[in-house]
């Protein structure tokens, strides 16, 4: 069996934050589990180097675009390699090897009739390097997924006839459930294929910096759309369309990816792989996001969460363990020092790095470190049944990417060890003259230790080689087939002391973030928007109650300089002060006009920031062919009354 793993390749627009770090986690993670079945196994992972941002970035830092991309993408690869990444290959989009697989594939969705020329005229956010239709921008000009303006473009461009995949995806998706993981996303993906998929621009001609047409298409002004060229590495890194000598491995077994590009995996890869007639990878699973402190981290704040400064501050091990033990895979996570302090000393500190010790401590006192086995089944059978119940529940967790259930789980046999000692009390029954069950017990707490080791190998390698090496064994795929899959016993050995593997920290070993004033983003509604929602996919009512809608007085209110649709008003809604509510309704209403009236508002998005302006809310509004109306109470009511 032969599995095939891959991050995203990160865009070499910053340096590494701590969600990459945490997908490059999971993925490697998933890597070394899978070696450790004996399972042959390549790793990807690497860096999308082209694009409009990259060149624009580029120039704001004074260097020439490949110098720029050079310096970023080493800055990753020399991150994930102090890391410890066990990746079988860094890809980089700057790769000829690569150029020429995504040059042979668009030339063969040409040939197949999948991809024309045409003209797009549409709005673009360079930030996302994504195109949006009118009707999902907010306030009809800013970006939906990062709130930042968009432009509108209009150039010739080719096209991939994304619209002719619709029914294949959904039939794709409704024959293979777990495609896409978590399970709870399907349906996000589902809504939006089912509201109706445009052809796909695929080409511009509005900058330089991509891979460049194949040279027997003679067109060589444009170059091609990032994500076309970026999706392609997947394949392109096996030797698609140059040597394919590991095409061998394709499908993937797993692309592991952040919930914000989940919609380019799960629909434009699935149609390119489609018109290149190639299989599709088996599960595409997408991660939640991470805040700090309950805030979103963002460098105006100060409060980005650096991984590689919290790795030097407390140890990259102990920080893979606290992000894969502390959030549900697909939900978002929160990084607290003080969460992260309390696992340090409580779970790895007191139950793991405390039972070795005891060991060690008793090993030495009773049996000059010899620690044998020979004796545990005949006193501990209840303890060695429980520790193989868990064994049992283990795996099925991480083939789901469970990772939090799966450590939740294996902290299991550290409280049956921990527990077997005070229940047992080996210091009693040497005084009581009965060592062979005393050592026993200490003989069972090694075997304990030695499962719950290579169990946790795939999350902390260089801290489980410790423990297995302080208990006479190696951990690799024969260890795992002995004492997992065979539960055979520890042989008789010897020992080692070892310094304390956890040691307890006290205080934030980082500088803590400071609170800032809340910077706001446009927030993606995550629910399906109203167009998308069939008969077969109705909301619940605990659903729509979610959001909060209430009526509001405008108190105050003015046009925003420089902007031909935005108006700035002040509302009450009746809290302590008036919210601030940025709409793009100037076409249809003056300034004027609006003061002392009343409006419908969506009083619990997040704060969103358009043109620098905070807008802590949304106005309800109609529009068809004939205009845009505000929706109103027919009747003046209280300002702050809940619509319900």
């Amino acid at each position: 069996m032969s599995n095939y793993i891959t991050t995203p390749i990160y865009y070499v627009n910053g340096e590494a934050h701590i969600g990459h770090a945490y997908t490059t986690f999971i993925a490697d993670t998933m890597a070394r589990f899978s070696r450790l079945r004996g399972e042959d196994t390549y790793f990807l992972t690497g860096t999308d180097e082209h694009g409009q941002k990259i060149e624009e970035s580029a120039k704001k830092n004074g260097r020439s675009t490949k110098e720029f991309a050079d310096e970023i993408s080493e800055s990753f690869k020399n991150l994930w390699d102090e890391f410890g990444i066990s990746y079988d290959q860094f890809i980089r989009t700057t790769d000829d090897k690569h150029k020429l697989g995504v040059q042979n594939a668009f030339l063969k969705m040409f040939e197949k009739g999948d991809i024309y020329k045409g003209h797009y005229e549409g709005h673009y956010c360079v930030s996302c390097e994504t195109f949006f239709p009118e009707i999902q921008l907010i306030d009809g000009e800013f970006c939906p997924d990062c709130g930042r303006s968009t432009s509108t473009v209009k150039e010739e461009s080719y096209f991939f006839k994304l619209s002719e995949y619709e029914q294949k995806l959904l039939d794709y998706y409704d024959a293979n459930p777990e495609f896409i993981l978590p399970r709870s996303r399907r349906n996000e993906v589902i809504n939006f294929v089912k509201g109706g998929l445009n052809d796909l621009s695929v080409t511009r001609t509005s900058f330089t910096w991509g891979v460049k047409m194949p040279e027997s298409m003679q067109d060589d002004k444009h170059v091609m759309y990032v994500w076309l060229d970026a999706l392609l590495n997947y394949v392109t890194a096996l030797g698609y369309g140059s040597d394919e000598k590991n095409m061998d491995y394709w499908p993937a077994t797993m692309h592991l990816v952040g919930k914000d590009i989940l919609r380019f995996h799960a629909i434009y890869w699935p149609a390119f792989l489609m018109s290149l007639d190639l299989p599709l990878p088996k599960h595409i699973a997408a991660h939640g996001w991470w805040t700090r402190d309950g805030e979103k981290m963002s460098k105006s704040k100060g409060n980005v969460v650096i991984p590689k400064e919290v790795a030097d501050a407390y140890g990259v091990e102990n920080l893979r363990y606290f992000m894969m033990r502390e959030v549900p895979f697909g939900q978002d996570g929160d990084f607290s020092q003080r969460a992260f302090i309390d696992r340090i000393n409580s779970d790895l500190s007191n139950d793991l790095g405390n039972l070795l010790n005891r060991i060690i401590g008793m090993s030495g006192k009773y049996s000059e470190f010899h620690i044998d086995s020979q004796h545990v089944l005949e006193y501990h059978t209840k303890e060695v049944d429980a520790m193989n119940l868990v064994l049992d529940a283990l795996e099925p967790f991480l083939d789901e990417l469970q990772t939090h259930r799966y450590l939740e789980e294996l902290w299991k046999l550290f409280t049956i060890g921990n527990k077997a000692i005070e229940e047992h009390a080996p210091w009693v029954k040497m005084k009581a003259d009965k060592k062979d069950e005393a050592l026993a017990t200490v003989a069972l707490v090694a075997n304990v230790l030695a499962r719950a080791s290579v169990m946790l190998h795939p999350f902390m390698p260089e801290t489980t080689n410790t423990v297995a090496d302080a208990l006479g064994f190696t951990i690799n795929t024969e260890s795992y087939q002995e004492l997992i899959k065979k539960r055979t016993m520890l042989a008789a050995f010897t020992i080692k002391k070892v310094p304390p593997l956890f040691p307890r920290v006290e205080e934030p070993l980082i500088p803590e973030a400071p609170k800032a004033v809340i910077e706001s983003h446009a927030s993606k509604v995550e629910e399906p928007k109203i167009e998308e929602i069939e008969e077969d996919n109705l909301i619940t009512f605990d659903q729509f109650f979610e959001t909060t809608l209430k009526v509001g007085t405008v108190v105050e209110a003015e046009e925003v300089p420089k902007s031909k649709k935005l108006l700035k008003l002040q509302v009450d809604l009746g809290d302590a002060r008036p919210r601030q509510i940025i709409a793009g309704i100037k076409t249809f209403y003056s300034a004027e006009s609006l003061l002392n009236t009343q409006v419908c508002v969506v009083a619990n998005l997040k704060p969103a920031k358009l043109m620098g302006n905070l807008s802590e809310g949304m106005l309800l509004a109609a529009k068809d062919e004939d205009g845009l109306c505000l929706i109103r109470p027919e009747k003046p009511r209280k300002a702050g009354a809940i619509i319900g």
